[in-house]
Formats: C-alpha cells, structure tokens, sequence
C-alpha cells in the first residue's frame, strides 16, 4: 500500500507558474513581486495591515520576540538578548518553536497549562501565573492543531489589565476564525447573533503563521510575521536582510539576521494562497470521517468548541481514561501492554506504522521536555505539583493519551477505512 502521509502538501500546478516566472525575470533572491504579492494578499485574507514574509514561521516568531522585547524594555545591546532576566507565559502544549526564540533572546520560559475544552492555554492557569508573577509583561500563545483558543478575548483581556503583549504563534491555523461577540464586523464575516468570526493572527500584538511543508498550504518553507504598525513592519524587514543600514556600504548599527523569504518559495506560496479554503475543506471532511468511524470506541476527536472554526489542519484523538492500556514512556522509548478492550497510543501508532500509515503522539509538553525541565510550569491550581513522580496537569494528560492520525487531504475514504480498522482492532 501507498504511504499514507499525516499531513503532506498538496499542489495544484498554479505554484509552478509563478516559481517559473521568478526564474523567468531572474528574481531568485529576497526581493520580487511574489514576495510583495504574498505580503499584500496573506496580510488581507487575515485582517491585518503589514505582513513580512520570512524564512520560517520560527523566524517570525524571532523577530515578533525582538519587537515585543524592544518595545517593552528598550532595544538590546549586542552581547545580551533584548528578554535578559525576564520572565514569558508560555503555551505548554505546542512545538519547541513556539516557545525557543524566548530563550534565543535570554528570556525564561514560564508554561501555562493546556484547558481540556481546546487543548490550548487555560485561562484560568494564565491568571494563576499572573497571581505568582504579576511583572510579566509578555503572553506567548499557540493555537494547538488548527484549532483556535475558546477563550482568545478572555486572555486578552487578561494581558490587558496586566499591560502585558501577546505574541500568537498561528502557525497551525491559518484560515481559522474565533466569534468575537463583542466587536462590530467591520470587514470580517458577521452574524445574526451580533460579533463577527475573526482570523487567527489578528490577536497578537505580533502574530506569525507558518508555511512549512505540512501546513495547510505550503511555500516548503516560509513564514510570515503580521502586524498593524507600520513602523514595526518596517524594522522586521530591516533586520529579517541584515540590518544594513542605508549607506554606500555595508553598515550595521543593530544585530540583523539572514530571515527574508526567497521569491522562488513565495512563488510556491503564492499559487497556494488561492486553495486555502478548498484544503481547509478536505481536511474537515477527514476530521468528519474520524469523528463516524470512531464514534463507537472509547476515544473522543480533539475538542472543537462552539465560538471556534478550525481548519482541522490535523485530526487528533484522544482515548478515554478507562480504555487506556498500560503504557510507559522513557525519554526516547515506549513499552505497552495489549490489553483486550483496551488500547494506547503508542500501541494504536505502532499498528499504523506497519501498514505504511504516518501518525505521531501529541506534541510533547514543553515543561516535560529535558531542555525546559527546570523551568517553572503553571496550573490553574498553582505551580505544578508532583503525585507520585508524575505532574498532575492538563498537558501531560493529553500528551499521555493523545495521538495525532493520518490528516493528508489527499487520503481516499478508502484509505482512511483502512487506518479506522487498525484502530477498531487495537481495542480488541
């Protein structure tokens, strides 16, 4: 059989035009019209008014750390990071990139719990961190999976009364939209309720999404920071080629760094931009398939709460915790027991892995992580307590009996029948 993918990119035959014409006019580097084109019409489709195009979404979120860093303390000398000594609430449950340009920039990372009802930053937990350390000044958050936080405008408001800035990593949930009832629709789709649906990306003092290969639509690689000030924009694009000063040589006044986006990947970007919603498509009626195939097995599909639209970038389950079999995690290793009745994740992504089928755990707490591991972890109850030897938290929970499907939007109904009953028949 066929490698069925968890999430690879699919191309539409628009990508090669505009790759070809950047060959064509011998715009290869960091300057073009598809990069300004891809700028113009990610910014729009969001709802913001500058994007800058990089690298990497990793990048981006770098310079949204070094913007969030001058404008709160002041610019950085050279020899130290513009966060030296200070302390950033961090999403717990995300990817490692989410939370390192933090330490990039001299920071320490303080996690925040993940809520059952999204699997994105508690709230609660957030105000907890704020009770332990009430001089922070910087949020910065992921939606988890292509599913939006529930409660964006609760934690906004919580940053608020702190003076505290956001920075939101959107990487996963480009397309997503979050019902903001207490704002006027302006040029985002209303409703009959009153409020409108709003952009992930929209809710940060600096947000960033990404292209990476397996994002909903892709460039191979690339990211893009977005803001509303002109001003910031400006400085982003400024360090993103180097910092070079304008002058007759080679000038630098600040650090810089080699983060602007090619023009032959915006290219790429740039035929995808028009399939987003059609990708977005595909993968809820992967998402749908799951959530009937599986309705008669003790697992749930990861949360979508009422007030959110995702873009179902991956589909996700979670097992329930009576159906769990034994399992044990080394740092680099797992042992289950089969257990008739009973299944865990490590068992169900083993069965897949020997038909050719690419599923993976869910992403690794960052406070469970060797790197992070004395770093300090929040629960709404507290700085996380141990039971055991064992965190008692949200986060840990999900990680423990959570696992990550086949998503590809390519994969035939088919082929996803095929993954269901590998995973009917773990639970037998």
């Amino acid at each position: 059989m066929d490698k069925i993918w968890l999430s690879s990119p699919t191309m539409h035959g628009d990508e090669q035009y505009w790759v070809d014409e950047a060959i064509r006019t011998n715009w290869v580097s960091t300057v073009g019209v598809n990069i300004d084109e891809v700028e113009k019409l990610v910014a729009q489709k969001i709802g913001r008014k500058y994007g800058v195009a990089l690298s990497s979404g990793t990048a981006a979120l770098h310079l949204a750390v070094r913007l969030a860093g001058d404008r709160l303390f002041g610019p950085a000398l050279a020899y130290h990071g513009v966060l030296e000594g200070k302390k950033v609430f961090c999403s717990d449950m995300t990817f490692a990139a989410t939370v390192n340009p933090v330490s990039y920039e001299g920071g320490e990372c303080v996690f925040i719990d993940t809520g059952y009802d999204d699997w994105n930053m508690d709230p609660e937990a957030l105000e907890k961190a704020f009770d332990i350390y009430p001089d922070v000044k910087l949020i910065v958050l992921a939606h988890l999976y292509g599913t939006p936080s529930a409660h964006m405008e609760e934690i906004r408001k919580i940053a608020d009364r702190h003076g505290a800035l956001i920075i939101e990593d959107a990487a996963e949930s480009l397309g997503a939209s979050i019902h903001i009832p207490s704002i006027s629709s302006g040029n985002r789709e209303s409703t009959q309720s009153g409020g409108a649906w709003v952009q992930t990306g929209c809710f940060g003092d600096y947000s960033i999404v990404s292209f990476n290969g397996n994002k909903i639509i892709t460039g191979s690689s690339g990211g893009m920071l977005l803001t509303d000030d002109m001003e910031e924009a400006r400085k982003c694009r400024k360090w993103s080629t180097q910092a070079r000063e304008d002058a007759p040589w080679y000038q630098h006044e600040e650090l810089g760094y080699n983060y602007r986006l090619s023009n032959v990947i915006a290219g790429i970007i740039r035929g995808q931009i028009p399939y987003l919603s059609s990708h977005i498509e595909g993968k809820q009626t992967v998402w749908e398939r799951y959530r009937t195939g599986l309705r008669d097995l003790p697992v749930s599909m990861n949360p979508i709460p009422a007030n959110v639209r995702p873009n179902y970038w991956l589909s996700c389950m979670i097992i329930h915790s009576e159906a769990m079999c034994p399992q044990i995690r080394s740092e680099r290793g797992n042992l289950y027991t089969d257990t008739s009745g009973k299944s865990c994740p490590d068992e169900i992504l083993s069965a897949l892995m020997k038909v050719n089928c690419e599923g993976r755990p869910i992403w690794k707490p960052m406070h469970l992580q060797p790197v992070y591991r004395n770093h300090t972890f929040i629960t709404k109850a507290g700085i996380g307590r141990l039971e055991n030897g064992m965190r008692i938290d949200v986060s840990s929970d999900v990680f423990e009996r959570g696992l990550c499907l086949p998503s590809d939007n390519k994969m035939t109904a088919g082929e996803q029948e095929i993954v269901i009953d590998i995973i009917h028949r773990c639970f037998k």
